[in-house]
């Protein structure tokens, strides 16, 4: 009989190293910090794919699941570096991966009738275009940081659908995808306001690197879901 519980085993690994990222957070030592942040998503993807090993679960969905983490280390590592075209690379491969989300999550919208998607549009659009005004977004990068919010308030509308149409596997699924997708742009717009406003606060960087972690948890933790509902 297989052991359904190795998944645990990397999942301690991972909050230990958040916990040591945070802790620099914290700190605000970059060394300790950025000691571990290269190994979270890699540990994240392997506690997924771990508890995925013990089940029946589709294929496909799985590797989209390890490609958007494959794609979340990217942008954590492009993010370190210093400059705009670092910036730009990391925020690149982040949206990439929410691709990959959306790929997995976007079921919710089949159907969708044309009113409710003309609504849902108008408010994404509104809230996106309220938070880059806030914030003091313009110029080259107005465009793809709205592509790259829509992105994430679509993760969004598919948990909010799945919720509301009550689709397979589960409402708690669709929840985790509503609130990773609203938490990661939470994490993102303080990211945006730290790079082009005015965002001093205490712990700022505990706060970005927290939210940021339980949104990808969230989004890997429903993924996995899906991948086992799915199965062949």
């Amino acid at each position: 009989m297989k052991n359904k519980n190795l998944w645990v085993i990397p999942a301690i690994f991972f909050l230990i190293a958040c916990a040591v990222n945070l802790y620099g957070c914290v700190l605000n030592n970059l060394t300790v910090e950025r000691y571990v942040k290269g190994a979270l998503m890699p540990l994240l993807a392997l506690t997924g794919i771990t508890w995925l090993a013990q089940r029946e679960f589709n294929v496909r969905t799985a590797a989209t699941l390890l490609l958007a983490q494959l794609l979340g280390w990217a942008g954590d590592s492009l993010l370190m570096g210093d400059g705009f075209v670092w910036f730009v690379s990391g925020i690149g491969s982040f949206l990439l991966g929410h691709v990959c989300y959306l790929i997995i999550f976007s079921r919710t919208l089949k159907g969708l009738r044309p009113l409710a998607a003309i609504i849902a549009a108008v408010v994404i659009i509104g809230i996106l275009f309220g938070m880059v005004k806030a914030i003091g977004i313009s110029g080259a990068l107005l465009v793809p940081m709205m592509v790259y919010g829509a992105a994430l308030l679509t993760i969004s509308l598919c948990g909010l659908c799945g919720i509301c149409r009550k689709k397979a596997p589960s409402r708690g699924v669709w929840w985790m995808v509503l609130c990773g997708g609203l938490i990661f742009l939470f994490s993102d717009g303080l990211i945006a306001l730290r790079t082009f406003g005015e965002a001093h606060f205490a712990l700022r960087g505990f706060t970005i690197m927290s939210t940021y972690l339980v949104a990808q948890s969230l989004l890997c933790a429903a993924a996995v879901r899906i991948a086992v509902a799915d199965k062949k």
